[in-house]
């Protein structure tokens, strides 16, 4: 698997649309790049999200309603991204450092990822990844 920002891209999500509106499906293993093990979603956010990096977890964001920022790093450096499109997921490789600013009102985003939680294998803080990158962890 691609790490940090090398493999960071978007992935077109599989819609139909017809008269009585739309459908968008998630496969994982086929869209997606990776077997989905979590699923969770964030909204009614009241200030900016992430600010981590997982060790070994993929995953893939995706702006359900209204509109968010995900910024990534790689500690050289960095890209931003708008999420604003049920139709399209941004894909996270693992150890990619990112923060989710900028909702709107009433904005969900959901995320996929390859592994279960485990707070104990991401890295809270930039200095914390950078340390981790240089090979000191």
């Amino acid at each position: 698997m691609e790490s940090g920002l090398s493999g960071v891209k978007w992935i077109s999500l599989n819609s139909t649309r017809d008269d009585r509106g739309s459908l968008t499906a998630i496969e994982g293993s086929l869209e997606i790049p990776f077997e989905i093990k979590r699923i969770f979603y964030i909204h009614d956010v009241v200030s900016d999200r992430g600010g981590h990096a997982h060790r070994d977890t993929d995953q893939v964001a995706i702006g359900i309603s209204g509109s968010h920022v995900i910024e990534v790093e790689d500690g050289q450096k960095s890209m931003t991204f708008t999420l604003d499109d049920p139709t399209k997921g941004l894909y996270l490789p693992r150890m990619t450092f990112t923060r989710l600013t900028d909702f709107s009102p009433g904005a969900v985003s959901l995320v996929l990822a390859s592994t279960h939680y485990d707070r104990s294998r991401s890295l809270r803080t930039y200095d914390e990844y950078l340390r981790v990158l240089k090979g000191e962890d």
